[in-house]
């Protein structure tokens, strides 16, 4: 008999040719509206998650209690018709249960493997830095290569494949901060923030007399989002963009505010998720602005300032957007 967790990876010879266009922009656009409906006054935040989805990344959304950041996850994974798996992270909690483990079956006289939490297209790790480093590195293998390796058989994970982590920044008491290699993993970082006056008003009415999220109606489905992903890979960003990429990534590393700069693994990210933007606006290329605006959620998270430093991650890496020229782009709308 198969194994159900063995997933073929998705045929995508014919996916190559199709470049990314306005279907990419719509089905953004729809995603966007559907999360919107449960998370009110957000759109930034609503847009970047949608974003790094679209460009096969993964998120980490860290705030203070109580602002929306499950909520966020919850929604972005319901507008899909996909597998979700919500995780609670606990101290308590073993790599066994997020990976699988193999069971024997006394009637077979062998044993069988039983999947884990993270055989879903959109894993929600609810408070990850509530589980020891031993848990949370279970997750490593399937963030980085979509797939996890168990009893000597590695076993692909399903396509699209998405954590989305969520943690509390300010309750230590308990947690067990992300390893810098766990960080990288990430694509982007976000903060949800207290909702406007109006938003929060909004959001009393809306939840006061019904919950938003189970009236969330699925707006794609699993193969939608696959193709635009492989589709959004292939589209065009130029020597000039790709070297402003390099550039930035060298300098943080340059930075004196810095004891830790970013890794060539956050170049690739910040180019991918430049990519999806541009798509997400309706281009087919790539723009010194769309690695901008994606500068600060992709790599303030994967730095670490120096010690009495002035500034934190975020303000430093703004600094060295600041710093590092844009050169030979032509129709950037950046001064530089």
């Amino acid at each position: 008999m198969s194994d159900p967790t063995q997933v073929r990876p998705t045929d995508r010879r014919d996916q190559r040719a199709t470049a990314p266009g306005p279907d990419v922009a719509e089905l953004a656009q729809a995603l966007s509206r559907a999360v919107s409906t449960v998370v009110a006054g957000k759109d930034q935040q609503v847009r970047t998650a949608v974003t790094v989805l679209l460009a096969g990344g993964h998120l980490l959304v860290e705030d203070v209690p109580g602002v929306g950041k499950t909520m966020l996850a919850k929604a972005l994974a319901a507008a899909m018709d996909t597998a979700v798996r919500r995780v609670q992270f606990t101290p308590d909690l073993l790599p066994s249960d997020i990976t699988g483990v193999s069971v024997f079956n006394q009637e077979t006289r062998t044993f069988e493997f039983r999947p884990g939490a993270v055989f879903a297209n959109v894993v929600i790790g609810d408070e990850i830095n509530r589980a020891s480093p031993k848990t949370q590195s279970a997750l490593l293998e399937a963030m980085e290569e979509g797939q996890v390796t168990a009893d000597g058989t590695t076993r692909a994970l399903p396509r699209p494949f998405m954590v989305i982590a969520t943690q509390n920044p300010i309750e230590m008491e308990g947690t067990y901060p992300l390893p810098e290699a766990q960080r990288d993993r990430f694509m982007a970082r976000l903060s949800m923030g207290y909702p406007t006056a109006d938003a929060e008003v909004t959001m009393l009415s809306s939840h006061g007399e019904h919950r938003p999220l189970r009236d969330l109606r699925p707006v794609t489905d699993a193969g939608t989002v696959e193709h635009a992903i492989e589709a959004i890979r292939h589209l065009h960003a130029g020597e000039a963009v790709q070297r402003y990429v390099v550039e930035l990534v060298r300098g943080t590393r340059a930075s004196t505010a810095l004891r830790l700069g970013a890794s060539p693994r956050a170049g690739l990210h910040l180019l991918r998720a430049a990519r999806a933007r541009a798509a997400v606006e309706g281009r087919d290329h790539v723009l010194p602005d769309d690695v901008q605006a994606l500068a600060v959620p992709v790599l303030a998270h994967r730095v670490l300032p120096a010690a009495g430093g002035a500034g934190d991650a975020a303000e430093i890496i703004d600094h060295v957007v600041r710093q590092v020229p844009v050169l030979g782009v032509a129709g950037s709308r950046s001064g530089r």
